[in-house]
């Protein structure tokens, strides 16, 4: 059986209509873009920043930082760069270097922000995945992650020289509870964060 010949025709013409509007549609966007690009120019810049931060060099560089997590009740602060030595309390952001970035190469270099709770010569121990600094509770390490990759509690240590352990106050906060987190090394330590809000 063969086709009639306007029936082909009909077919080859259709996809060419569809590229047409589609190409015309593009055109359209593209023309809005251009009148409107003062609506457009924050988002790619916000886009290209992200871009950056992710997998190019993830060092905050402005002194004014964003907290979007949980893990510190506060979400705006102030970092400062040239900073004195750190001390026990003190909010700290450093650059993440621990286990977890083998399972999730996203968080290599990344900069996490959280409390001195442990400095060294500090005992750390665990109990029934309760870990304690000088006796002292600080939190209780989850069995697993939110996608469920197991999670192991930090192991017993005397915190060695040069090395802080951080915390977040949160239950969920990934930070020195778990042996893929770690302790943090002093050259890990990007500045110490005097919070805003």
């Amino acid at each position: 059986m063969t086709a009639h010949p306007e029936s082909l025709n009909a077919v080859n013409i259709q996809p060419r209509g569809w590229c047409r509007r589609r190409a015309d549609a593009l055109l359209d966007f593209l023309g809005h873009m251009r009148r409107r690009w003062y609506l457009y120019l924050p988002v790619f810049a916000i886009w290209g920043f992200a871009y950056v931060r992710l997998f190019i060099d993830p060092t905050p560089r402005l002194p004014l930082l964003v907290n979007w997590t949980p893990s510190l009740p506060y979400h705006v602060a102030l970092m400062q760069y040239q900073h004195p030595a750190v001390q026990r309390g003190d909010l700290i952001v450093f650059a993440f270097a621990g286990e977890a970035q083998e399972h999730y190469p996203g968080l290599r270099g990344q900069p996490f922000f959280k409390q001195v709770r442990g400095v060294p010569g500090d005992i750390v121990t665990v109990s029934e995945r309760t870990v304690f600094v000088n006796g002292e509770a600080v939190g209780l390490a989850k069995p697993r992650a939110f996608d469920g990759h197991p999670l192991a509690p930090i192991a017993p240590t005397v915190i060695p020289p040069g090395h802080f352990y951080v915390q977040g106050i949160g239950p969920h906060s990934f930070d020195s509870r778990y042996a893929e987190s770690g302790l943090v090394r002093a050259e890990q330590v990007v500045g110490i964060v005097v919070p805003i809000f």
